[in-house]
């Protein structure tokens, strides 16, 4: 399997953990891995006062952190626009009266084994960008 495989399937099971977290804490899914135009968000959700745009970012803690820092450290600039424009597309085709708000899901992955509750740390960052 090539690495760009292999991360994908990471990836993808970084966001069903992420998604199941949401849930396990109140939120509603609206929608995951959403497309406007060249831009995506990871999961979409909403609880009673937000509409909440996501970006999930999983770290294993053994090398990972010490090379790459924290996950979030991963959402750039340039990630953060590509965010934001997502969320723009959204909203513009999907009215809502809640507040767009903007987190991170850090997933720290503790060793080699799978994304799980026994192996996974979850940090929500809330209004991650201040937005």
């Amino acid at each position: 399997m090539r690495a760009g495989n292999t991360n994908r399937i990471r990836g993808d099971e970084a966001e069903e953990f992420a998604a199941k977290y949401l849930k396990k804490n109140g939120y509603k899914i609206i929608e995951r891995n959403f497309r406007s135009s060249r831009n995506e968000t990871d999961i979409i959700a909403e609880d009673d006062t937000y509409i909440i745009f996501v970006e999930v970012k999983a770290r294993r803690v053994s090398e990972s952190l010490s090379r790459f820092g924290r996950p979030a450290a991963a959402v750039t600039y340039e990630k953060r626009q590509r965010l934001l424009a997502s969320a723009r597309g959204y909203l513009s085709a999907h009215l809502t009266s809640k507040r767009p708000r903007l987190d991170i899901i850090e997933l720290y992955i503790k060793s080699d084994g799978p994304i799980n509750k026994h192996n996974t740390e979850v940090k929500h960052i809330m209004n991650a960008f201040g937005a």
